[in-house]
C-alpha cells in the first residue's frame, strides 16, 4: 500500500536496466569517493564488473574542494567559511552517448581560531559527509539516466582536445583508456 504512492527507502534508487552491472572506474581507486561510490552501488545491488565495450561504465574523472570566506571577525581573520565539493564523472552506456556530469555539494562552517583543533577534525568531518552525499547524488543522477532511443553505434562523443583540434572517440578507445588508466578492478 506504501509503495502504491511512489514511497521508497532513502538510498534505494531504481535504476535503469541496462545498470545492472557496471564497471567503475577512478581517477584514485583508494580515494574516499571511491569507496564511497563503490558502497553505493553495493547498496543498491549494482554489480562491479572489469570494464568491457558491452558493460556501461562509470568513471570518476576529478574531484576537488573550494573554500571562500563568508565573514570575518573584528580582527580581518575568517570567521565563517564556505566549503565547495565538486565531482566530474561519466556515464557511458555501450552503444549511446557518454554524459558528463557534475554535481557539487555545499556546507558552511565557523571557524573560531581559539579551537583550532577542534575544527580540524569538525571540517574533515564535514568534507566526509560531503563525500558521502556526492556518492549519493551519483546515484541519484544514474537512476535518472535514460539511453538515448537512437543509438549512436561506435562514434560516442566529439571530444577536444588540449591543442583545440577536434576528433572522434569510439566505445572500444575509451574502454581501452580505462583499463590502462586504472588497472584491475577489484
Amino acid at each position: 500500500m506504501v509503495s502504491a504512492c511512489g514511497f521508497h527507502l532513502r538510498g534505494n534508487y531504481l535504476l535503469p536496466e541496462e545498470l545492472h552491472e557496471v564497471s567503475l572506474t577512478s581517477f584514485d581507486q583508494y580515494s574516499d569517493l571511491t569507496r564511497n561510490v563503490q558502497k553505493q552501488l553495493r547498496m543498491n545491488g549494482i554489480r562491479q564488473v572489469a570494464p568491457t565495450t558491452v558493460t556501461p561504465s562509470l568513471n570518476l574523472i576529478s574531484e576537488s574542494l573550494g573554500e571562500r570566506t563568508l565573514s570575518l571577525y573584528q580582527n580581518s581573520r575568517a570567521a565563517e567559511k564556505a566549503l565547495t565539493y565538486t565531482v566530474i564523472y561519466s556515464v557511458l552506456i555501450p552503444e549511446h552517448d557518454i554524459k558528463t556530469y557534475t554535481t557539487s555539494v555545499n556546507r558552511n562552517y565557523l571557524d573560531n581560531p581559539l579551537t583550532a583543533l577542534a575544527k580540524s577534525v569538525e571540517r574533515d568531518m564535514i568534507e566526509d559527509e560531503m563525500r558521502t552525499q556526492a556518492a549519493e547524488q551519483i546515484l541519484r543522477q544514474m537512476a535518472r539516466l535514460k539511453a538515448d532511443d537512437t543509438p549512436v553505434g561506435t562514434s560516442i562523443e566529439t571530444a577536444t582536445l588540449d591543442d583545440d583540434t577536434e576528433s572522434k572517440v569510439t566505445t572500444k578507445e575509451v574502454i581501452e583508456t580505462m583499463d590502462t588508466s586504472t588497472g584491475n578492478i577489484q
